[in-house]
């Protein structure tokens, strides 16, 4: 297990990342239209201009397959290298709609005008100094999310819910970056006020009910209760809260 202060040293440092990027990817803006097909998302965790898609990908409650593609990684470069005729990132596949596109601008505009109502809100749109800003969060993580380590590849990309600007979602998919493991991820951005707040210190007094018929609601039905990071291993049946024990197990079950 993650050394208990070198964790918590982590987490504040991630705190410290969303706030550099106004904690973008916290809000659920817009239930967009949902896809036949799921939206890949070749991507780079630490990457500024990934973030700016990921963030709208929340905004937007679209879920993604992510192919990490971290520097000196090998495992999903080549397949973008085909797809596009170049390594660069973030880049978007869209099965439903035979689309393939870069730049981190146009996929956002693109993601909008697609599943969402059309304009994308002026705070989701990338400028000068949200990316300078994103830049220093990745600074302010010790360029983690970036550079490859030795791994094993799963057989079937994992599962985890999150959001993009959650500090403890934050440090299990940088490790999930850097061992280059897909994953599906679930937005679970937040819908309503009685949604503010860590799982177990809800700004909101008594039980909480999520809004139905929503991602929030299904997790909650699914495993009885509503906290990221969540993590599900169709390979092993390991499921998992609590970013501390999601790291050691993919450590311990990943990593070379």
């Amino acid at each position: 297990m993650p050394h208990p202060l070198k964790h918590q040293i982590d987490v504040l440092g991630s705190v410290l990342s969303s706030t550099l990027t106004g904690w973008r990817g916290t809000m659920t803006v817009e239930l967009a239209l949902s896809p036949a097909q799921p939206l890949i998302l070749f991507d780079m965790e630490g990457c500024p201009y990934c973030r700016a898609v990921r963030e709208n990908l929340t905004a937007l409650r679209l879920d993604a397959l992510i192919q990490p593609c971290p520097k000196g990684g090998h495992r999903f470069r080549a397949e973008a290298q085909k797809l596009c005729g170049r390594q660069q990132f973030p880049l978007l596949l869209d099965p439903n709609t035979q689309t393939i596109m870069l730049e981190s601008a146009a996929i956002i505009e693109y993601l909008w005008s697609s599943y969402g109502t059309g304009a994308t809100p002026s705070r989701l749109r990338p400028n000068p100094l949200s990316r300078t800003l994103s830049g220093l969060a990745t600074a302010v993580r010790g360029m983690h999310g970036i550079s490859a380590t030795p791994s094993k590849a799963p057989d079937e990309p994992l599962h985890l819910w999150s959001f993009e600007s959650s500090p403890y979602s934050r440090l299990v998919r940088e490790r999930l970056c850097e061992l280059e493991i897909p994953y599906i991820l679930h937005n679970l951005g937040k819908e309503q006020w009685a949604d503010i707040g860590p799982a177990r210190m809800r700004i909101k007094p008594g039980p909480y009910h999520p809004l139905p018929n929503g991602p929030r609601a299904a997790l909650l039905e699914r495993v009885g209760r509503v906290q990221v990071p969540y993590l599900e291993d169709p390979n092993t049946g390991k499921n998992l809260f609590e970013s501390a024990d999601i790291l050691e197990y993919l450590n311990q079950t990943y990593a070379r």
